[in-house]
């Protein structure tokens, strides 16, 4: 009976407004349940229903907030055994969780780089397989958030991947290397686990063994994947590219190849893995990527995840509505009720079901109106948002008007300043100019009282002179009065005297001060005068000043610049000095003796220039130019130095690259200097003239001796060897094609198409010299016809004969070697020599062409159309060799097998006694590759010394060049490519004394 009146209470208790809140509240406590028992510090792997029940979570709740909420809480720097099964199910529930989960691990990246960091300074077993396992992680979540195309389970069809690659071959390029940034993060994992499971001498079917391997159940599902796409991608980019370019992404999906079956082939063989995945199986080599049929051949490797079977568990349900009792007690309590009571009367149960679909309508309608408010709530999220962001920004504007108010306000009260500092000034000079004028005017009005009291002393005296007489008229009357007037008329005189003298006195004295107040009014309108015009001057040269400034800062900007651009080109010009490019590139001594000498002069020009600009600070012109041309002239010497040393002797040559460098350095220490206007007036152009002086010595010492061949041959010998340059060419396709021809007959398949394709390349490379020989013939004929005037044919060869024997030389070098070549693709074709001599051949081809085009364009008129025919003919040439050396590299990596290396089987003394046979066998070689590059040195200091005496260069000279012998330079020049820079008219030959040099080859 208890527990049938406890019915209707568990009935109503389902009321709205707690429904969610016991959903929530046992949601999170089945998570939590889950969370604890999978990640846990026992040495197990994780049990799959737990990690189930948490990837389940995360599609419930769209997201990872509850997972991190627990796991955050989690004890992970206190175990490394806890951290590692953190990493594990964090994995899982990136590749099966809900999308959404991959945006809460990004909040959350600096907690998982610190576990990884923090257990990777431990030496901890676990702890190392954690800091790997962290990184493997990190590099999951960039690669998807920025890939957001690939789901991070990481299927995907072709389609999808077609699309995200794009047409872009820089796209694919990058999509192609984080693949692989990815693969390595994969298989380092895998590597690392196998290497402590050997160590440990662990078994799969042991607890701690498994608790290792059960990660690679998901590296082995990601790897499968990587490396499908890693194959489309590396196809798609040898459609785009050539196929040196992409040597380096070969190699690495090679090494990546050879370590993913290693590991899958592993992995297959352990018990472990055979009853919970199903492995593919990779085949014995990688894909040919240089074919493109080989794509159809590629296999996708599919991983099978068996189905399991259904785990003995206790039902959970992650939502719970009833707080009552458990979920079998209802229809127990019903049974109970029916068997004592009776059926009821019908009602109750209908009340029921309807009261329940009231309330699952109520939870529904509650569910809607929270999602809309949620959304609503976003909404305003978002405008408040956008409110902040425009507010930020409007606050930010109102900061840049008031810090521009406060400069303006500041220019302005420094201003007013000055303008009160000038208003008192004037007022101070009006009030002198004021109280002069008062003075002026006092002494004035004092002035006039004195006149008229002059005036007045005068009408008296004269009233006195009258009185006088009437006293003088009444003498006559008694003569007391006589007396009486007469002392009367003394007195009289005596006081007129007075005062007349006391008038004297003061009117002298007004006129003293009035003479001295008005030459101190004209020297104070003096004064003020005077200052009016200092202040009008000091303004005039203060603007005077500021424009004075001004152009001398425009000056030094343009002399900066000047400077600044002078050091670029001397950094490159010694940049080339060790730049593997230039090593072939060769010069004549008399060359760049008249370089050595032009640069000397520009020094001088330098330095007049620089005194100038010093006197007189306001003109840099002739210091600009001066230093321009001193910089294009200077290069040109190093550059010029660098090439004539390739073909000098060791001593002379080094001590003309060390001459190089020091005038490169002292250039280059020049131009800082004249790019700062505190080290400006200290630099000393005359710095660099000792390092120019030792290069033109050098240079002078190593000039070459003329030939000892009668004069009167040389004509005959000019024809003589360009026949048979023709006929050498003429022989050389003849043979190629016989060669083709039996090559037909003799092999078949790879081996047939291979020499095909570098016997058609050969042919081609013939017909381009043919054409050349053929064009710089009629060249010679027109110089011939031009210059030799009245005189005959061998007249002219016997003028300038000197520039025939370099004419005579060329010819003789491509002959040479149009035979080398074809004797060596015979060679290479019946399978009795090597794919490097035909490389070697293309490059000597190319520097003997170079060299005839050189020694025809010394006397050729530049506007002549058979020298512009000659230098296409010089540029396809170039593009032939490029094709040889192309087809050859090609075909010699298309035959080659590559046998893979597998010291699986190898026990660690065998091991070791391979290591110790391999050293010992790459010690050997490097003594013979020592030797012998000792031995090729003596060879060309002995041929040079042989072509010192003989005055001009053989074909033996057309080598490679001494410098890369001498600097141990074993890479060949990239002739696979069309040279992108044209030589500069610096390095054009000179003319004055008739001697070729060789133009410098850019390949």
């Amino acid at each position: 009976m208890n527990s049938i009146k406890s019915v209707p209470a568990r009935v109503l208790s389902r009321r709205p407004g707690h429904s969610l809140e016991a959903e929530r509240e046992q949601f999170d406590k089945t998570q939590a349940i889950s969370i604890s028992k999978a990640i846990n510090t026992q040495e197990a792997p994780v049990k799959e229903k737990h990690a189930r029940r948490i990837i389940l979570g995360t599609h419930h709740e769209k997201g990872a907030f509850t997972f991190w909420s627990y796991a955050i809480g989690l004890p992970l720097p206190s175990s490394s055994i806890l951290s590692w099964k953190f990493c594990h199910v964090l994995h899982k529930v990136l590749r099966d969780g809900h999308p959404n989960v991959l945006h809460d691990c990004q909040r959350h990246r600096s907690n998982i780089r610190e576990i990884g960091d923090l257990w990777g300074h431990l030496h901890d077993r676990y702890g190392q397989l954690v800091n790997v396992y962290t990184k493997l992680l990190l590099t999951k979540i960039s690669f998807h958030l920025k890939h957001p195309q690939f789901p991070a389970g990481l299927e995907v069809t072709d389609e999808v991947l077609e699309k995200t690659a794009g047409t872009d071959v820089n796209n694919i390029f990058q999509l192609t290397v984080e693949m692989f940034d990815y693969m390595d993060c994969e298989l380092r994992l895998s590597e690392s686990v196998f290497r402590q499971l050997n160590t440990a001498i662990a078994v799969s079917q042991m607890s701690s063994g498994q608790c290792r391997l059960a990660p690679l159940i998901q590296v082995i599902q990601d790897c499968s994947h990587l490396y499908h796409y890693s194959v489309k991608l590396m196809f798609k980019l040898h459609a785009c590219l050539p196929a040196d370019t992409l040597q380096g992404h070969r190699d690495r999906f090679h090494e990546q190849f050879h370590s993913l079956r290693n590991f899958f082939r592993r992995a297959s063989d352990m018990l472990y893995f055979k009853r919970l995945i199903q492995i593919p199986r990779l085949p014995e080599g990688p894909p040919n990527f240089l074919r493109a049929s080989a794509l159809a051949e590629h296999i996708k490797p599919v991983v099978v995840i068996p189905e399991e079977a259904p785990e003995d568990e206790e039902p959970e349900n992650l939502i719970e509505i009833s707080t009552g009792p458990p979920a079998g007690e209802p229809a127990v309590v019903a049974d109970l009720f029916e068997q004592t009571f009776g059926p009821p009367n019908g009602s109750l149960k209908d009340d029921r079901d309807v009261q329940i679909e009231t309330l699952k309508r109520e939870v529904e309608t509650l569910r809607a109106e929270l999602e809309k408010i949620r959304l609503e709530a976003q909404r305003y999220v978002s405008q408040l948002k956008g409110q902040v962001n425009a507010l930020e920004a409007e606050l930010e504007e109102q900061r840049k008007q008031k810090q521009k108010a406060l400069v303006d306000n500041e220019q302005l009260r420094h201003e007013l300043a000055q303008l009160q500092a000038a208003q008192r000034e004037g007022e101070r000079n009006q009030g002198l100019r004021e109280e002069a004028e008062k003075k002026a005017s006092a002494v004035e009005a004092r002035y006039h009282k004195l006149k008229e009291k002059h005036s007045e002393l005068i009408g008296t005296h004269a009233e006195l002179l009258r009185k006088n007489a009437d006293t003088a008229k009444q003498l006559t009357v008694t003569q007391q009065s006589q007396e009486e007037v007469a002392r009367v008329k003394e007195q009289l005189v005596f006081q007129m005297e007075q005062v007349k003298r006391e008038a004297e006195v003061k009117l002298e004295e007004q006129s003293d001060l009035l003479e001295k107040l008005r030459k101190e009014l004209e020297a104070k309108a003096g004064e003020l005068a005077r200052a009016q015009e200092a202040l009008t001057r000091t303004e005039q040269e203060s603007q005077e000043q500021e424009l004075r400034r001004r152009l001398l800062d425009q000056q030094f900007e343009v002399l900066r610049g000047t400077a600044a651009e002078a050091e670029r080109i001397l950094q490159d010009a010694v940049a080339k000095l060790d730049d593997p490019l230039h090593l072939r590139c060769t010069s004549s001594p008399d060359y760049l003796v008249s370089r050595a000498q032009a640069a000397l002069d520009a020094v001088s020009a330098l330095e007049k220039g620089h005194a100038q600009y010093l006197v007189s600070r306001s003109d840099a012109s002739a210091l600009v130019a001066a230093l321009t041309q001193f910089s294009y002239l200077a290069a040109d010497t190093i550059v010029n130095g660098g090439a004539t040393s390739h073909l000098a002797p060791t001593d002379p040559a080094d001590r003309l690259v060390d001459s190089c460098r020091e005038c490169g350095a002292r250039a280059l220490e020049l131009m800082g200097q004249l790019q700062e206007q505190q080290t400006l007036p200290q630099a000393q152009p005359s710095l660099v003239r000792t390092p120019l002086q030792g290069i033109l010595q050098l240079g002078q010492e190593l000039k070459p001796k003329s030939l000892d061949v009668h004069q009167e041959e040389l004509g005959a010998m000019v024809d003589k060897e360009m026949a048979a340059t023709s006929a050498a060419i003429e022989d050389a396709v003849r043979r190629i094609e016989d060669m083709m021809n039996k090559a037909r007959h003799a092999s078949s398949g790879v081996k047939l198409e291979v020499n095909e394709r570098i016997l058609n390349s050969c042919t081609d490379l013939m017909k381009a010299i043919r054409l050349l020989v053929t064009t710089s013939t009629s060249l010679q004929k027109e110089i011939v016809e031009s210059g030799r005037g009245a005189a005959t044919q061998q007249e002219f060869y016997a003028k300038n004969s000197r520039w025939t024997e370099g004419l005579i030389s060329a010819s003789k070098a491509v002959g040479w070697g149009a035979t080398q070549l074809v004797e060596s693709a015979d060679r290479v074709v019946l399978h009795t020599g090597k794919y490097e001599e035909l490389i070697v051949c293309s490059h000597e081809i190319a520097a003997s062409t170079a060299q005839l085009v050189a020694a025809s364009k010394v006397k050729a008129d530049k506007r002549s159309p058979h020298l512009s025919r000659l230098q296409e003919c010089s540029r396809s040439v170039n593009e032939m060799a490029a094709n040889v050396v192309a087809s050859t590299q090609s075909g010699q990596e298309q035959i080659e097998e590559r046998d893979t290396m597998d010291f699986s089987g190898l026990s660690l003394i065998k091991l070791k006694k391979e290591e110790m046979e391999t050293q010992v066998r790459v010690l050997e070689l490097e003594k013979t590759l020592e030797a012998e590059r000792v031995r090729l040195g003596m060879l060309r200091r002995q041929h040079y010394m042989l072509a010192g005496a003989m005055g001009t260069p053989g074909v033996e000279d057309l080598g490679r060049p001494r410098a890369a012998a001498r600097s141990g330079a074993s890479k060949k020049p990239p002739l696979a490519q069309k040279p992108s820079v044209a030589p500069r008219q610096d390095h054009q030959l000179d003319k004055k004394d008739g001697v070729y040099s060789a133009q410098l080859v850019n390949y």
